[in-house]
This record gives C-alpha cells, structure tokens and sequence, in this order.
C-alpha cells in the first residue's frame, strides 16, 4: 500500500484521482492537505511515501500585478514542499507542470521533441519551468523526482477551453473546417497515468496525452454527435483563421497548433495508460459516465 499526500484538496485534478483510485480499487492511500496557510509546514511527511504537488494557479494571464503570485505559488511553494519532502524521507515527489513550459504554440511550430527547448510566453510557463528546475536540484538517490508536463486536461466538470468549446458545440450549426493539431489529455488517462507514476516509483520528465492528436474541427463536431445535435463544417475560412491567430490569443488557443512529437509520450514502463480512446473520451465527459 503506498501512502500518497496530495495538495489541491479542491482541484480538479486532485478530486477526479481520488475518485480514480476509490472506483478502481488501487492500492493507494491518499490524503490532502491544504497548502493555501502556513499550516501545512508544522505537519510531518514522514508517514508518506509520495508527495504529489497539484496546487497552484493553473490559467495563463498576462497581468503584471499578478507576476508576484503566479511565482509565490506555482515556483516558490512548490520549492518549499519539495524540501520540506526530502527533510521527511518522503520518497517521491511528484510534480504537475504543463506543455506550457513550451509557450502557447501556433500554426508553425512543429512538433515537440525531446530536443524542443522551453520557452515559456507567459508567467503561468516560466513559474512552472523554474519550479521544475529547482526541484530537480534536490533530486538523490532516497529521493525521486517526477515532472509531468501534460497538454490540455478535460472530462466531467473540466473547465478552460474545452469547456467553452462544448457549450458552443451545443448551440452552434456551424463551425470551421480548420485543421490543425493539438495535444490532449482525458483525465481517465492522467489519473491512470499517475497511478503508474506511484506504483512503479519512477522518476524523470513526462509528457502523457491521448493516442491521437484532435482537430479543434472534429472535437466542436464529435461533442455535438455525442449530444445527439449536428455541426455542419464549413470550408473557407482558413486565410481569416490564420490571420486572426496572428492577432488574438483565442484564435491561437482554438486553432494552433501544440502537440507533442507521440514518441516522448511512449515510456518503456508506463505504457498502458491509455483507458479511453478520444471517442470514448467524449462520451464520458459529455454524459457523466464513470
């Protein structure tokens, strides 16, 4: 039985694990514990074997008063529990980053590899890119480090972008035929994804997504046949498309590119991660099937 202390006791991702774990019978035992107050500092890690970091502000913003916070919670905390886990004999450390470490991509980035350098574009990235590298440095041979840079994360309840998309899906009879290629993540796979991460007590840099890539184009039509409700895509407006990718950050959020090259997700030990195909993936997240 291996003993799990999550942060982000209210989060999304935290929350669908737990219920992960409970609905698959694994032989984990976890507990949170709120990071939000000093509080957490005068309670002893010594009782787990993993720690796995969720908390942190996770949208991006490019709002200078919010610089400060984005590094106090997402660098600095993350800096704090990693050595206090250490201090504690905590064997593992496990670390939610983001694809955004890599920037927010657009149509002319290729795929990301393993010789793709980092470059963040906005607060959100480089705070989380330097947590990484801090954390990294505490690494040893009783203490293991896991950094998992996953694309964008949806299922039930899941908000940002694929929320957005799935209420216009509903509603809209039309829609772009635009092709472009974007990473995703269902949070089946995520949480099956971590599972192995803890079992199999492994350390290093992943980057876990679906089997196959999604079209903003399909995933609008796929989430409408889902409910039972039709989108017709349209051609003709890709010269417009691209322009406004150029000049608005949404364009580029629903039609650029960001994609990881499929091999850097292929790992020798956790390679059946995959529970859901991206059908499947939909139907789960659009009609609240566990």
């Amino acid at each position: 039985m291996k003993k799990v202390l999550v942060t982000g006791e209210n989060g999304y991702i935290g929350t669908a694990f737990y219920n992960w774990i409970k609905l698959n019978s694994i032989d984990i035992d976890m507990d949170f514990i709120n990071v939000r107050t000093n509080e957490w500092k005068e309670k002893s890690f010594s009782n787990y074997d993993v720690v796995l970091h969720l908390a942190g502000i996770a949208h991006s913003s490019r709002n200078p008063k919010l610089k400060e916070k984005y590094y106090k919670v997402n660098r600095d905390l993350t800096l704090e529990l990693a050595k206090k886990s250490r201090r504690d004999s905590v064997k593992q450390f496990i670390f939610m980053s983001s694809i955004i470490v890599y920037g927010e991509g657009n149509l002319n980035d290729p795929k990301i590899d393993e010789s793709t350098v980092p470059v963040p574009s906005n607060f959100y990235g480089d705070s989380k890119l330097q947590a990484e590298n801090l954390i990294r440095s505490l690494e040893n041979d009783s203490f293991k480090i896991a950094i998992i840079r996953p694309p964008m994360i949806y299922g039930r309840n899941s908000k940002g972008n694929y929320s957005k998309l799935s209420k216009l899906s509903k509603l809209t009879p039309v829609f772009p035929d635009f092709y472009n290629e974007r990473s995703m993540l269902h949070i089946d796979n995520l949480s099956s994804f971590i599972t192995a991460i803890i079992l199999k007590d492994v350390k290093g840099t992943f980057f876990p997504q679906n089997k196959s890539y999604v079209t903003t184009s399909e995933l609008v039509k796929t989430i409408a046949e889902v409910n039972d409700k039709k989108v017709i895509l349209v051609p003709g407006f890709n010269y417009l498309i691209k322009k406004l990718i150029k000049k608005q950050e949404i364009f580029n959020k629903l039609f650029g590119n960001l994609v990881y090259d499929q091999k850097l997700s292929e790992h020798q030990i956790l390679n059946d991660y995959w529970v859901n195909d991206f059908y499947e993936s939909i139907v789960k997240t659009e009609r609240d099937i566990p």
